[in-house]
């Protein structure tokens, strides 16, 4: 048997079109999902890296058909959020420690924006040691990853800086907790103490010299795809010493992704939904993240 699915191919516009690939045969720790709902991210983008014939996407919701022959995990029929490899396809086996039940007061398509960028925005926020009263810079702050960072470092006490491309691409940051909302990096008048940065190239260089004494600064994405070159020196500083960390770590992600999920059921943090369409518009959907036409995140209906 076999399955729908996103595929990567290199002939085909954007990198990638529907195909057919084989039905999940899932480990004993695995249970298989019919997934209703998929998001997009930037990683999805690059369907040069990956061989022909691969499944793409990162994030997906849906339901349980075959609960894990362990016993571990939910039982069908659950409805479920994960961040699992190869999220683009009707069904899916999933890690049953990388699946979180979805509250019944959140839509399926909300919980599918959810994992990689709330992951991401929650897990380099943990590691740079938030704390009630720091200054927080998060650039790119308008894509999927920066407006979940937006709100869960409001959440945690911090003076958020929102960075963004144009003033436009900030509209709707003040309302989900930033407490400034400039364009570029001109402005910030004061040191940081947390860059969460999602630009690279030169915008990295310069949220690094932004950093205070005994700061870290979590390379988390590159959407500019240029280089980052430091100037002699720049690693030098006096004082407690600055950190540049990298982040990838979508590891064992169930506890933290339902944690996220209770707060979306509780309305403290929003899933930002900018555009949804069906997964066979999937080449409008990511041709409209890759131009920066939307703000938050673009959802596929897996219909």
């Amino acid at each position: 048997m076999s399955v729908r699915a996103v595929i990567t191919d290199p002939e085909a516009p954007g990198g990638m079109r529907m195909g057919e690939v084989p039905d999940p045969r899932p480990r004993p720790d695995q249970a298989v999902i019919e997934m209703r709902h998929a998001s997009v991210n930037h990683g999805d983008l690059r369907t040069e890296v990956r061989p022909p014939g691969t499944v793409l996407g990162v994030d997906g919701s849906g339901v349980v058909v075959r609960a894990a022959a362990d016993g571990s995990g939910p039982a069908v029929g659950t409805r479920v959020a994960a961040f699992v490899v190869g999220a683009w396809a009707r069904r899916v086996a999933v890690p049953t420690g990388d699946l979180a039940e979805v509250p019944a007061s959140v839509d399926l398509a909300d919980a599918a924006a959810v994992p990689a960028a709330g992951l991401t925005a929650l897990r380099t926020l943990r590691a740079g040691r938030l704390l009630p009263g720091k200054r927080v810079l998060i650039t790119g702050a308008s894509g999927g990853v920066g407006r979940m960072a937006v709100q869960l470092a409001a959440l945690g006490g911090a003076h958020v800086i929102a960075s963004v491309g144009s003033e436009a691409r900030g509209a709707g940051l003040r309302e989900l907790g930033a407490d400034e909302v400039v364009t570029g990096l001109d402005g910030i008048g004061e040191p940081v103490d947390l860059v969460l940065e999602n630009v690279g190239g030169p915008h990295l260089v310069t949220a690094w010299h932004l950093l205070a004494p005994g700061g870290d600064l979590q390379s988390i994405g590159w959407a500019s795809g240029e280089p980052a070159v430091l100037p002699p020196y720049a690693t030098f500083s006096l004082g407690p010493a600055k950190t540049l960390s990298s982040f990838g770590d979508i590891t064992a992600s169930a506890t933290d992704l339902t944690t996220l999920l209770t707060l979306l059921a509780q309305g403290e943090l929003r899933p930002e939904v900018s555009l949804r369409v069906s997964w066979h518009q999937v080449t409008e959907a990511t041709q409209a993240l890759s131009a920066r036409r939307i703000t938050g995140k673009a959802v596929l209906d897996v219909d």
